[in-house]
């Protein structure tokens, strides 16, 4: 089914940066590998890049909703070309330095998180209701294939030639992006709006995104559930390569087999989720994909197979690509307009603030054994399914309150 010209301008601009994205993922931690031995410091660039992501999500939430959506996907994907491109210069001459590098990478993560926030906040205006399932489902298959299968092995071979030339293909990518936002249309913006009637400060406006958050049942308790998923994803993600090594006995071949093996299953997820939303409902889809996750975690935990190890990690990114397509969806939906972008980066803060605690939890409970973050992860899941139960109504896309 095609979906239109907006959608496949805004669907070839997301597939390009995530393309970017994969490649960064590889790349950039061996450009700060090469210009320090300390591994402190190389582990420093993604801590660096999520603390930012936290400090902006807020404020850019607020200007997503202030000015026209397309302008700001066009600019903050032109600007992250720019800067990679500067910093792969300075790589080449061999001028560049760790110090540079943060800073480089501290402005590409506070320009993906208003990419992120405007794409998804524009993708209602161009989407009608009935097809947002769809539409995020081929979006997030876009994003598996580009960040899971081709932009990290690319990343790495590019690297081995010259070290500059992964960056130049990042700042390519995204200036791509950039310029293929241009199909999209101008967002038409009247007059002051009823949830905000005059402009007030950025601090005043964000607060206003977390109130209507929290007055909104179903959307307030997707944010609950995507905080609480959050931890339990990051429980056994911040050990599975330990998990891996001492438990199923893989060597850095076999991790890397079994996470793309795990890719696949949320290819099945991208294109199934909104055939099941459709036929059981959003409730009943999202309790199931949770249990689902719980299961799989559950099962994760006492294995020692690499085999069975790849399958279940596969059923697990299924749960989670179909979480977060109906999450993503329903959010679309039910949020108005113009506060979709301030209810889209207070959800994130909380996913955010899940993630570092996942983090650290499974980073302390691997201490005890390197399977007890994973069985975590899973009771954590359960606890998601039965919060999905308590807070979302039988039919969520029509909730108001």
């Amino acid at each position: 089914m095609s979906l239109g010209r907006p959608f496949r301008a805004l669907w070839a601009a997301g597939a390009a940066s995530n393309l970017a994205d994969g490649v960064a993922f590889v790349s950039m931690p061996l450009v700060a590998a090469s210009l320090t031995d300390d591994p402190r410091l190389v582990a420093g660039l993604a801590m660096t890049y999520a603390l930012v992501r936290l400090l902006v999500a807020l404020p850019i939430g607020v200007w997503v909703d202030r000015i026209d959506r397309r302008t700001m996907l066009i600019v903050a994907n032109l600007l992250r070309g720019l800067v990679v491109v500067a910093l792969a210069i300075s790589v080449q001459l061999e001028v560049g330095s760790l110090p540079l590098l943060y800073a480089a990478f501290a402005v590409v993560g506070t320009l993906e998180s208003a990419a992120d926030n405007a794409s998804a906040s524009v993708l209602p205006s161009i989407v009608p209701d009935r097809h947002l399932d769809l539409a995020n489902g081929r979006i997030s298959a876009a994003q598996l294939i580009a960040d899971e299968f081709a932009g990290p092995p690319l990343g790495g071979l590019l690297f081995a030639a010259l070290a500059a030339a992964p960056m130049y293909l990042m700042g390519g990518l995204w200036a791509a992006a950039g310029l293929l936002a241009l199909a999209l249309p101008l967002r038409r913006l009247g007059g002051p709006s009823p949830e905000l009637p005059l402009r007030q400060p950025v601090f005043r406006e964000a607060l206003d995104g977390a109130r209507w958050l929290a007055g909104n049942r179903t959307v307030g308790g997707l944010a609950l559930i995507g905080a609480l998923a959050s931890v339990g994803y990051m429980l056994p993600f911040s050990i599975l390569v330990l998990f891996a090594d001492e438990r199923l006995a893989l060597d850095a071949v076999g991790y890397g087999v079994i996470l793309a093996v795990s890719a696949l299953g949320g290819l099945v997820g991208s294109f199934t989720t909104a055939r099941v939303a459709r036929w059981i409902g959003y409730r009943a889809t999202i309790v199931a994909s949770l249990l689902t996750g719980a299961a799989s975690l559950s099962a994760l935990s006492i294995t020692t197979n690499g085999a069975v190890a790849a399958l279940l990690l596969a059923i697990y990114i299924l749960h989670a690509v179909v979480w977060g397509i109906c999450a993503t969806s329903l959010r679309q939906r039910l949020v108005p307009d113009s506060l979709r972008g301030r209810v889209n980066a207070a959800s994130r803060v909380f996913s955010l603030l899940g993630l570092a605690l996942g983090s650290a939890l499974g980073g302390l409970l691997a201490v005890t054994s390197l399977a007890l973050p994973i069985a975590v992860g899973g009771a954590v899941f359960v606890g998601c399914a039965v919060l999905a139960v308590v807070v979302l109504p039988l039919d969520p896309a029509r909730a108001n309150g």
